[in-house]
């Protein structure tokens, strides 16, 4: 249609490019489109007459100005497109008019288009050399972002590279790790799988498979794509195609179906009804380009007159493909006649299809966009009024320049462009659902707005259809996820998404599901079963509640009671010879000592503390002196009482109770300075084991300094050697009740303790080394009593008879 100002249309209203022999000896015809007709194309180069149509009765818009157009089938093939595109440059040649005023109705000064994003590249690198702005409705490549390359191309649909996110976006949002691809073998598919792979590997995605496939490749290659999409692994596969060619591969897939699998689509073919009729594709879910309403557009659509449609051959074509009918009289193909009662009404087709307008309201736009730069190039407004100049010469770089300024709504739908010529990204989330008539429909289930902010920019609000029409998300994983307490390993030679999962080391956890690493507990912590958590170690100590610890505190108290008992025998008994031999206050002593003794290892039991660890040691060590120089004070007086029997002998004058007193105190003494000493440099503390046990924490005390502690034990087995060699040199002396034989056996088994003690001492681990003491200090305590008092109280209480001193004294 002519006009002041001339917009030019590209859409491929066929899906094939009629075949060209060039034989080089005549001159080659110009490429046109054949083949199966498009209906949906069709409605959008509809639209963009009725938007044209819907300016030039507006008196808001270009008042006065009438917009003409030139429509071309491109067929979606690069010669074709080319050629449009130097048709759209070159114009027709001006009609001139009597007088100076002439008109460029033939100049296109910009256009809408095309449908593809091939086609679009190969228009956009023509016209944009001659500055005519092209404006698509469907050409999503992020490459035509590149204002390099393409500085006059823009389009009202979002760019592939928000696609690609929001589809990499969903796959990870349901959990799928292992998906397969396929894509369109054209720049559309290529650039577009290509963004989507790159942020699906960002995202954790796995691809088994990538094919690329074309609907004008041999069946070999689109059986070949078809065959790895039925023996995949993976559920799940996105399709980045365009619609002609998901046609064909789907017919193949439908001669032998597939397993099921749950398709991802691309905005291209979510939404083509033409695709809706595999029913194996029931569940499939993609993004799409808002659903939006335009006023009027319905009943434009429909309201074709007869004579309209013969007007135009493409109509009439679309008319007797629809109708399954002829306008002519003389039909090759045997057609009946039209005969005028076909209705487009109740006619069931892509071209009627407005239910749910998405491209459509994006030619829409479109028109509008290119309206609004020529306003504001032509128009003026003074005094409320607007004067619109359509002799002016309009130029498309005045276009291209207000083109990046445009900024309106129409319908509610607002309409810029950004300094790459795209809009602002807003998707639906598109499910394929069967009504209850079993017939799939596109339900929106969601959106994607890529102006908000990460995180919420993806929204579900309703129930979603799966494969199968199943309720269920299917899973699509190449391992199934490692739970906490597990790491992961790759398999070798596979994808990271394809695992084994290892149980965490011992000491190590995970606390989250497919954690790549396991890492250590703290130090005084350690895992649970599960390994998936960190506990504290449990604290061991020789605590009084355990059957160990009552074992030995009621020993310990036995034996203190014991040695209480047998004082209170003696102190009845005082005054009998058997008790008054020997050192009376020495045996008394004794008794006291060992009484400490045994009571000494109850500060052994128990939570160690600083007061206890300095308690336990010293204690035992003196108590032990003061208890091993009674011994050693008796063994004395039996080697000295026996040398006053001889003529002429004063021993016992130089080893009386003064200096038996004086040995024991000063014995003791030596022990005690040591003690002080070892607890002013460094003396025993708490602390906790962590290393004895891995799984839990020995409570001990800390020696503080080594040499301080086996300077003590030293010195009880210095004196308890010296006091054993006397015993044993006392031992034959003639006497009825000879103490040194009793000093002997207690001496000889205080040092088999002791000297057992050691080694065991060293490899107990645990509270089990505090157990091993207490059982040497109760084992020597319990040897000396028994072996020193044990025979005097039975002649004391069982042979009475025998404690006289003509007894004592009976020399054999």
């Amino acid at each position: 249609m002519d006009g002041d100002f001339v917009i030019g249309g590209a859409f491929f209203i066929h899906y094939q490019m009629h075949t060209l022999v060039n034989n080089y000896t005549t001159k080659p015809e110009l490429p046109r489109c054949t083949g199966s007709f498009n209906a949906r194309d069709l409605r959008f180069s509809r639209t963009m007459i009725f938007a044209i149509e819907e300016i030039n009765n507006s008196t808001e818009l270009l008042p006065g100005i009438r917009l003409g157009y030139q429509i071309y089938d491109t067929c979606s093939a690069v010669p074709v497109a080319v050629h449009v595109a130097f048709q759209l440059s070159n114009g027709q040649d001006p009609v001139f008019y009597k007088g100076d005023n002439c008109s460029q109705s033939g100049v296109v000064v910009a256009a809408v288009g095309d449908s593809g994003s091939t086609p679009s590249i190969s228009m956009s690198r023509i016209m944009g050399s001659f500055n005519i702005p092209l404006v698509s409705h469907f050409a999503t490549c992020a490459c035509l972002s590149d204002k390099q390359e393409y500085p006059t191309f823009f389009r009202t649909i979002p760019s592939d590279y928000y696609q690609a996110a929001a589809l990499a976006k969903l796959v990870k949002h349901f959990g799928w790790t292992w998906i397969g691809a396929v894509h369109s073998d054209s720049d559309y598919g290529n650039y577009g799988i290509a963004t989507f792979l790159d942020t699906a590997r960002r995202e954790g995605i796995c691809v088994e498979y990538i094919e690329s496939f074309d609907w004008t490749h041999p069946q070999s290659k689109i059986r070949k794509v078809a065959d790895a999409v039925r023996s995949s692994t993976a559920t799940v596969v996105v399709a980045f195609a365009a619609p002609g060619d998901m046609k064909i591969l789907f017919e193949e897939l439908a001669w032998q179906p597939a397993p099921p699998r749950q398709w991802i689509g691309s905005e291209a073919w979510i939404t083509d009804p033409n695709l809706m009729r595999f029913s194996f594709c029931t569940g499939a879910i993609g993004v799409a380009i808002q659903k939006s309403v335009v006023p009027g557009l319905r009943d434009f659509l429909l309201n074709l007159s007869p004579s309209e449609v013969s007007a135009s051959s493409v109509l009439t074509e679309f008319w007797e493909d629809a109708f399954n009918c002829s306008l002519t009289k003389a039909s090759k193909l045997n057609k009946r006649v039209c005969d005028g009662t076909e209705d487009l009404k109740t006619l069931k087709s892509p071209y009627t299809e407005t239910s749910q307008l998405r491209v459509s309201n994006m030619v829409y736009k479109a028109v509008y966009a290119i309206a609004h730069a020529i306003h504001n190039v032509i128009c003026e407004e003074t005094n409320a009024t607007r004067q619109c100049n359509k002799y002016i010469r309009l130029e498309p770089q005045q276009v291209l320049t207000e083109l990046k300024k445009v900024n309106f709504s129409r319908n509610g739908y607002h309409v810029s462009f950004d300094v790459n010529g795209d809009p602002i990204a807003f998707y639906e989330l598109v499910n394929w659902q069967k009504t209850e008539k079993g017939v799939i429909e596109p339900v929106t289930v969601g959106y994607y707005d890529a102006s908000l902010q990460r995180g919420e920019q993806f929204r579900i609000n309703r129930n979603l259809t799966w494969l199968e029409d199943g309720t269920q998300v299917p899973v699509s994983v190449c391992s199934e996820s490692c739970p906490p307490g597990t790491r992961k390993v790759l398999q070798k030679g596979k994808p990271i998404c394809c695992y084994d999962c290892i149980p965490c080391p011992e000491g190590e956890i995970s606390n989250m599901t497919d954690a790549p690493d396991c890492f250590l507990c703290p130090r005084e912590f350690w895992p649970n079963a599960g390994k998936n958590n960190c506990f504290p170690k449990p604290v061991e100590f020789l605590s009084f509640d355990e059957v160990l610890s009552i074992i030995l505190a009621v020993f310990s108290v036995s034996g203190a009671f014991l040695a209480i008992i047998t004082g209170l025998l003696f102190f009845h008994h005082r005054t009998t010879p058997i008790v008054r031999a020997n050192n009376s206050e020495l045996s008394f002593l004794l008794l006291f000592s060992l009484t400490l003794c045994f009571l000494c290892s109850l500060t052994f039991i128990g939570a160690p503390s600083e007061w206890s660890c300095m308690l336990r040691h010293t204690a035992f060590g003196i108590t032990f002196v003061l208890c091993i120089s009674c011994v050693l004070g008796k063994t004395i007086v039996v080697l000295m009482a026996f040398k006053a029997t001889l003529p002429g002998s004063n021993a016992m004058k130089w080893f009386g109770p003064v200096q038996q007193r004086m040995t024991v105190m000063s014995v003791t003494f030596i022990q005690v300075i040591i003690c002080i000493i070892w607890l002013v440099v460094s003396p025993p503390f708490p602390v906790k084991n962590l290393t004895t046990y891995k799984e839990k924490i020995i409570l001990e005390c800390a020696l503080g300094s080594a040499v301080g502690f086996w300077a003590v034990l030293g010195y009880i087995g210095l004196l308890a050697l010296f006091c054993f060699v006397l015993a044993v040199l006392a031992r034959k002396l003639p006497d009825n009740f000879n103490e040194a034989k009793m000093i002997t056996f207690s001496m000889l088994i205080f040092c088999a303790v002791w000297i057992t003690f050691i080694p065991a001492y060293v490899s107990s681990p645990g509270k089990f080394t505090v157990a091993v003491e207490i059982f040497a200090i109760l084992a020597s305590s319990f040897g000396l009593i028994l072996c020193i008092f044990a025979p005097k109280c039975f002649i004391i209480l069982i042979q009475p008879e025998k404690n006289t001193k003509k007894y004592l004294m009976n020399k054999k």
